[in-house]
């Protein structure tokens, strides 16, 4: 009876687990369509309509956090999300930033971080497993607002734009130094299996239930 005990006991303590990590997933995708929809939804002070009309993929990473390393170093968890061929958006592959400087500079201990990426080539390296920012590619500060009009250099050469909000304020940002890199966990506990971005945005993987804000948000903008 005790070892049947032990062993009811060490599946309630899995299941529980497993619950966790569900409602963490369930709550981060939902808070990704919030940040997204208030970012890009922000008319003079958000991210510009036009340039989020031609995005090839979007990423949202909702409370990028300063890492307690000691020399500054941040930790996010987001989403990424492509354009199907034959239109609408593909299901959110797991992603996440680590380290480098990722809009801290405007105040605040979380930031959001919204990427637009703009063509093929800049969408296949945030679909490798991963690429820093500055060694293999670089993502430029996005325009904020009406600054788009001006048409910068950033905005008609960059592959990846990239904006972030703290405590209220948008800014953009380069994430210079920062790591992009495919989150396997995050893929795993979404799709119940080993599937890649990569998988995930160009074939035909439905997006899970949790991910209805997300893709509602993006199709509305």
């Amino acid at each position: 009876m005790t070892l049947k005990r032990s062993f009811v006991a060490l599946a309630v303590v899995f299941l529980a687990s497993m619950a966790a990590v569900v409602r963490a997933d369930d709550e981060r995708l939902k808070t990704a369509a919030i940040v997204l929809s208030e970012m890009a939804g922000a008319a003079d002070a958000g991210i510009p309509q036009n340039l989020l009309g031609k995005a090839k993929c979007v990423v949202v990473v909702p409370g990028v956090k300063k890492a307690a390393l000691g020399f500054g170093g941040q930790y996010g968890r987001g989403y990424i999300s492509c354009r199907r061929d034959a239109g609408g958006w593909s299901a959110p592959g797991g992603i996440r930033v680590e380290g480098g400087s990722v809009g801290f500079q405007i105040g605040g201990s979380e930031t959001d971080v919204v990427l637009l990426v703009l063509n093929d080539r800049g969408a296949d390296r945030l679909l490798s497993s991963r690429f820093t920012v500055g060694g293999e590619a670089s993502v430029a500060a996005g325009p904020v607002g009406r600054q788009a009009a001006a048409q910068t250099d950033a905005t008609m050469t960059a592959e990846i734009l990239a904006w972030s909000r703290a405590r209220g304020v948008f800014a953009g940002v380069s994430l210079q130094g920062s790591t992009l890199r495919e989150d396997d966990g995050e893929n795993r506990e979404l799709y119940g299996r080993e599937i890649t971005n990569r998988e995930i945005v160009t074939g035909t993987t439905a997006p899970p239930a949790a991910a209805a804000d997300l893709m509602a948000t993006l199709a509305k903008y």
